[in-house]
């Protein structure tokens, strides 16, 4: 399966990164490919060493203006020619899609995912991996917006919660009818 991870590429402390180098480690042995931003800096570094690490594959989409930092070495490299092209070049490339802990570049790209997925434009499954609980808050507006009427769809057919790795793994292979 490609699995389009959206994360910062920050330096961040172990509550963001032993949890980012879980799930890296486990997409990585279950044989599946990570499509991300292909920064070797901070959480993304993480991810991909993980990954890579556990003999999976990198399929990086970086833009033009991040060119310096994409990493070297990547099973497969593209640059787009902005963040919009990223975005849709990304989800094109993959079969289910996780956001991890990020900044509001992250955010974008989870509310793009996501309002895309409302109106029908993909079916993909989408998890937020919550670690530490950085996802609570959106968590909770995303519940109070399902009831007030703002959802066309049941939070549930829109997005998964996983508070760890394994949990955000499992429900994607099943999902994918892996397991």
């Amino acid at each position: 399966m490609d699995i389009c991870v959206f994360l910062s590429a920050a330096d961040l402390d172990e509550r963001y990164t032993v949890p980012a180098r879980e799930f890296a480690r486990l997409l990585g042995k279950g044989g599946h490919t990570l499509v991300w931003g292909g920064s070797d800096t901070g959480l993304m570094k993480v991810v991909a060493d993980g990954v890579e690490e556990a003999g999976g594959r990198l399929v990086g989409v970086s833009v033009d203006f991040l060119a310096a930092k994409a990493r070297q070495g990547a099973d497969e490299m593209l640059f787009a020619k902005d963040l919009a092209e990223r975005k849709a070049w990304m989800l094109a490339r993959s079969d289910a899609v996780v956001i991890m802990v990020g900044g509001t570049g992250t955010l974008d790209e989870a509310t793009e995912i996501l309002e895309l997925k409302k109106h029908g434009k993909h079916t993909k499954p989408v998890v937020l991996l919550n670690a530490a609980g950085f996802y609570d808050g959106l968590k909770e507006q995303f519940r109070r917006m399902e009831t007030e009427g703002f959802l066309p769809l049941p939070l549930t057919e829109l997005v998964f919660f996983a508070e760890d790795g394994a949990a955000a793994l499992a429900y994607l292979e099943e999902c994918a009818g892996i397991r």
